[in-house]
Formats: structure tokens, C-alpha cells, sequence
């Protein structure tokens, strides 16, 4: 409504109309208000420009609700999704980068073990601008944040409001972890359900413990490395030292009911103090600090804001044995996607553990070669080039001068990285071992065991098996090939099973967690007993070696349905228990990687060659291993 002697001066379609800072009324709008450029608030009191208003104060006296208030007893916050005022802490750690936000605990704790005293609060993209020491007072809103599928939550605080009342306190006691005060057993069944409701034990669950100190300080002493740094600045640690040791220092995974329960990841909080370089086996010395948080990678970790020092053990790559004139040698190595685009450093140290650590066996059986170039997903899928350079190195590091065979995947058909076309391949020593070469293998024909009256041979060499079957849909074929050593035949056949992608973590929500990628393993362990089978059926003593990248237990179903009928031996089984592993995941020594053996070969020397999967330094996750077999050996002899 139009007052006083006229307009605003100035008013136009593109221009705004306000009150004057002294909201004075006259009644004359052109002394009251004045024009200018429109500044548009939203909903939330945002300007156009991303500005705010000047923030309302935060309390200066703590709320009603407390920390353990918010934990509660189960894994869920009774107080989801409620927003809280001045909820009083130390803060104990500070995160700047990632997922930004501050830790705070409370120095008046309750007398409920099940109730945590310490909690994150989240700043999303703020930089927090607390410090460690200081006293606060937090408002906000009460969040359980799930940061992967099928993980646990962090239960925290977010879009908060911070009042610093003090700088410079003493942070809380924190609760030492060892041998002593974590339980010996892993996690409560919920029988595949969520854990989530359950009533924390933390006396007699190791993860339920864990879940009540979430966001808490706690401390680890002398505590020995099982799993290597890592890329991303992390180191696994054991509490509980005499927990399924291996022979060189790490911890085993020996079951799925026997979870190890000392092991958490340690990252560092301060950029300027990393984690230190270390291997399977060192001692991290000393006393390292920090707060107990969760992730989707690896669950429970310690943001350390304390690092003990690092004592070396000396672990060295091992060297296996080489082979006797009689002796044929077998190995399986994984080589982690390699293609002829990669560094040379990585051809000279894969081509190093060929040629020195395995000690230039007869025949490989690689996986994951890639095609010539690697992701480009432009329909190539060869891998001369690849395979050149590989041998080639071999060659430099004092190795034999192999050959080749494999079979091209169909593009995009063999799952892993998209573009990638991994197959596996057979190198072999022509000056120690011939191939048979029999036409008619290609991508999408199945091999055959042929009955003839001198014995077994292959319909195709090399082959695959059964290429057509659902069970190898968007996985690796096993390659098979036939090959004559000192005049006898032995059928190798190179595995690379579906991947363990999808499972549900081990400290996830769901327990006993579902391994869904099992299935897919278990049919085609089904689809490689039928071939040896038909094998052994065709001639009973058939000398048959199968071996790869199984991608799955000594104890799983896989390989129950691999050595149905006792058509194969698990040579992993054969070896004493602390050295039966070849693979390193979340601090736990696991085996990935088999080779097995039909029962017309009795006489053998078996060995995991321990290069890379305990190492900080590794040209591959995987450590090969290899198999002599003595031509005594060949049953009938």
C-alpha cells in the first residue's frame, strides 16, 4: 500500500524493496524503505549466494541428554532422528578430511558397560573448527549413518551446533584393548538377521564391546602387524597375539565359527604422522591411542591420534626349491589384471617371482592376464603383446624362455574389469615339457574327455570347460590343456571362480552373514569335478592337476564340491596348519588360491611361496605356489 508523499526511489521490475535498518515507520515509504539488489532467503534461512544468517548462539549450559543417553544398550540410538541441546563432551579427535566431523566423550560416564561415552559428530562439507582438549556443548540431530550395504551404523550427531565453553582439558582415560579384555568370542547370531535390536554383551562378544566403545578412546600396546599397509595409509593389528598365529606372524582364518576377534585396522588422524610402513609379522611398539570408530571397509578401526614405532621382524620373500630332472613342476600365480600398458616395474618383479622365488617351474597356470589394452574397452582381445613382455621378462631375470597358450574370451563375457578380457594362460617350458596342441578350442566349445585305446586325451587342447553353462556367465572359463612330460600325460587345468563380491562383511549388521557369491563358486566347482570325473572315468589313473585363483576356502562348500568323489585333493590340506594360507584380507591369512590333484598322482612336493600378500611392497594380493611331482609319481609307473 502506497504511503506518505510518493514511491520508493529507485523501485524497478529487477530491483528490491526493503525496510531500513532502523525498521522505522513513518508512514512515508520513501523515508522508510529503500531499493536495492533482491536477496532471496529459503526455507532454511540460505541467501541466494549460499550465504546464511549469522548463526543463533548455542546453549551454555549442558541439556538433559548425555552421550550414553544417545548410545543407548543396543546398536541403535533410542533417540533417532531426535534433535538434542547441549549435549556436553571433551573433544578426544578431529577428522578434517573425508568424512569431516569431530569426536566427543563424556567425563561423567554412567556405570553401563553396554553404554558408550563417546560419539561422532558429523560437520558434513565444514571443516570443524574445534580442537582436541576442548570442552563443548553440541545441539543437532540424532543420526544412524550405515556406510556401506550391509554394514553396521555410526550412530552420530549432525548438522550441529558447537558451543566451546573451555580449551585445553584433559582428554578422557582410555580403555586399554588387549588379550585380557576382549572376548573370545566374535559376534552374537541373529540367524542371518540384523544384530541391530540385540541388547549389547560386551563381555562375552568382541564386537559388541567394540560397538560400545564406538567413538570412545581407546589404547593398543605392542601389538604385532597381520595385515601390510596399505595404499590408503592403513595397517591391521592382533591384540591377542596367540590367536591362530601362522608360522611368519600373521593371524589365520581357520573357519567361519572361528572368527578372530584381537584384529582392528589402525589409521592415523594426524597427516603430518602417517602410518608406518610395515609387513606381516612387525610389532607396532609401544603404545597407540586413538578412538575407536567404524567403516564399511573392515568395520571397527582406531583413529590413532598416537602411534607406536615400528619393529621390523625381517620378513623375507621366500624362494622355493627348484625342481629334480624327474621332477615336474606346477604352479598357479595370480598376477592382478596385468596388461602390456603396465610399468615395466611390475613385469621385472611378476617375472622375478617366476623366475627366482618359484624357481622357473615347468608349466604356470597365470590369472588375470589381461587383453594388450587392459580397461580400453575398444572389442581387443588378445594378449600377445602382454604375454611378449611377461616372457621377456622372465628371460632377464634368468628364467626359461616360455611359451604360451590360452584361449581369447568373447569380449566383455569373463567378467572382471570392463574392457579388460582377463583370461587365464599356461606358460610352459618347451626344453622341459611339450604341449599338445589339438584344434577345435575356442571360446565357446566345450572340451570333451575322448576315450581311446592308448587312454584319455582331449577333444580340444587347449580348451575350456563347458563355456556355455550358467555357471561361467560374466566369470573366467577354466583353461585345460594337455601336456607330455618324460613321455607321460598330465591335463592341467588353469581356475579363476567368481569373485566374493556381494558377500556380507564379517562385522556387519547380518549375522551369520550371507555369502551369496558362494553360489555361483559352488556350481562351478560342480561344472570342473564333472570334467575330471569324465577324466578319470575314461582312464582311472588320468594325471590330472587343477589350480588357480578358487576364490574360496579350504572349508567352503566350493571345495566339497570341487573334490566330490574324491576326484581331487586339496594339497593346501597337506601342510601343517599356520602356513595354510596364500592370501592376506582384513588382517586375517586366508587362502584363496588351490591347487589340487587327481589320485593317479601320489608322489609330490608342495609349497605356497610367501612373495607378496604379507608385504607392504607386492607386485600381486596373491602368493603363488607350486607343486613338484615326481615321474615315480605318475601312478601306474
Amino acid at each position: 500500500m502506497r504511503e506518505g508523499s510518493g514511491p520508493v526511489p529507485g523501485a524497478s521490475a529487477t530491483a528490491s524493496v526493503a525496510r531500513g535498518t532502523s525498521l522505522a515507520d513513518t508512514d512515508d515509504n520513501a523515508a522508510d524503505l529503500a531499493a536495492g539488489a533482491p536477496t532471496p532467503v529459503n526455507a532454511k534461512g540460505e541467501t541466494s549466494g549460499g550465504g546464511q544468517p549469522p548463526e543463533e548462539p548455542g546453549p551454555t549450559e549442558p541439556g538433559d541428554v548425555r552421550i550414553h543417553d544417545i548410545q543407548g544398550t543396543t546398536r541403535l540410538s533410542p533417540l533417532d532422528g531426535t534433535a538434542v541441546t547441549g549435549v556436553p563432551g571433551i573433544v578426544t579427535g578431529v577428522r578434517a578430511g573425508g568424512s569431516r566431523g569431530f569426536w566427543i566423550q563424556d567425563t561423567a560416564p554412567d556405570n553401563d558397560p553396554r553404554t558408550g561415552e563417546g560419539l561422532f559428530v558429523y560437520t558434513g562439507s565444514t571443516a570443524p573448527t574445534v580442537k582436541a582438549g576442548d570442552s563443548v556443548l553440541v545441539s543437532g540431530k540424532v543420526a544412524e549413518y550405515y556406510p556401506g550395504t550391509g554394514t553396521q551404523s555410526l550412530t552420530q550427531i549432525t548438522a550441529p551446533r558447537v558451543t566451546v565453553l573451555s580449551s585445553g582439558n584433559a582428554l578422557p582415560a582410555p580403555v586399554v584393548l588387549d588379550a585380557r579384555s576382549v572376548p573370545g568370542r566374535y559376534v552374537p547370531s541373529a540367524d542371518g538377521g540384523a544384530i541391530d535390536a540385540l541388547p549389547l554383551d560386551p563381555a562375552t562378544y568382541a564386537l559388541d564391546l567394540y560397538e560400545a566403545l564406538e567413538g570412545s578412546r581407546i589404547q593398543i600396546a605392542d601389538t604385532r602387524v597381520t595385515g601390510a599397509t596399505t595404499a590408503y595409509d592403513e595397517i591391521w593389528v592382533t591384540v591377542k597375539p596367540k590367536e591362530n598365529p601362522t608360522r611368519r606372524g600373521g593371524t589365520l582364518y581357520a573357519s567361519y565359527e572361528d572368527q578372530n576377534t584381537g584384529r582392528l585396522k589402525v589409521m592415523s588422524l594426524d597427516p603430518a604422522q602417517p602410518v608406518p610402513t610395515a609387513n606381516v609379522g612387525d610389532v607396532l611398539k609401544g603404545r597407540t591411542t586413538g578412538v575407536l570408530d567404524y567403516a564399511s571397509y573392515g568395520g571397527y578401526n582406531v583413529q590413532a591420534t598416537e602411534l607406536g614405532t615400528v619393529v621390523d621382524n625381517k620378513l623375507r620373500r621366500e624362494v622355493t626349491r627348484k625342481q629334480k630332472k624327474d621332477e615336474l613342476a606346477v604352479a598357479t600365480y595370480n598376477v592382478e589384471n596385468l596388461d602390456a600398458g603396465d610399468d615395466q616395474a611390475k613385469f621385472d618383479t611378476l617375472a622375478e617371482g617366476v623366475a627366482v622365488s618359484l624357481s622357473s617351474p615347468d608349466i604356470v597356470s597365470l590369472e588375470e592376464i589381461q587383453d594388450d589394452n587392459g580397461a580400453v574397452n575398444d572389442g581387443t582381445t588378445g594378449s600377445e603383446a602382454t604375454l611378449k613382455r611377461f616372457t621377456d621378462a622372465v628371460v632377464a631375470k634368468g628364467g626359461p624362455r616360455y611359451a604360451w597358450r590360452y584361449i581369447a574370451p568373447e569380449n566383455n563375457k569373463d567378467g572382471g574389469e570392463p574392457g579388460g578380457n582377463i583370461r587365464n594362460v599356461f606358460l610352459y617350458n618347451p626344453k622341459r615339457v611339450s604341449f599338445t596342441d589339438r584344434p577345435g578350442g575356442d571360446a565357446t566349445t566345450p572340451v570333451r574327455a575322448v576315450d581311446t585305446w592308448l587312454g584319455v586325451k582331449l577333444s580340444a587342447s587347449p580348451g575350456r570347460i563347458n563355456p556355455a553353462s550358467p555357471a561361467w556367465a560374466d566369470s573366467r572359463k577354466p583353461l585345460v590343456g594337455e601336456f607330455v612330460f618324460r613321455g607321460k600325460p598330465v591335463f592341467v587345468i588353469g581356475n579363476h571362480f567368481a569373485s566374493k563380491g556381494g558377500d556380507q562383511p564379517l562385522h556387519g549388521r547380518y549375522q551369520e552373514p550371507t555369502r551369496s557369491s558362494e553360489t555361483k563358486r559352488i556350481q562351478q566347482a560342480a561344472e570342473v569335478n564333472t570334467f575330471v570325473t569324465s577324466l578319470l572315468k575314461a582312464d582311472r589313473s588320468a594325471r590330472v592337476v587343477a589350480l588357480g585363483d578358487f576364490n574360496d576356502f579350504e572349508f567352503s562348500p566350493t571345495m566339497k564340491a570341487l573334490t566330490k568323489g574324491k576326484a581331487l585333493k586339496p594339497l593346501i590340506s597337506t601342510l601343517p596348519v599356520g602356513e595354510r594360507y596364500s592370501y592376506v584380507f582384513d588382517g586375517n591369512s586366508q587362502t584363496l588360491d588351490h591347487i589340487l590333484t587327481s589320485p593317479g598322482i601320489r608322489r609330490l612336493d608342495y609349497d605356497v611361496v610367501h612373495i607378496n600378500a604379507e608385504f607392504a611392497d607386492q607386485a600381486s594380493d596373491h602368493d603363488p605356489q607350486v607343486v613338484r611331482i615326481k615321474v615315480g609319481g605318475l601312478w601306474p609307473w
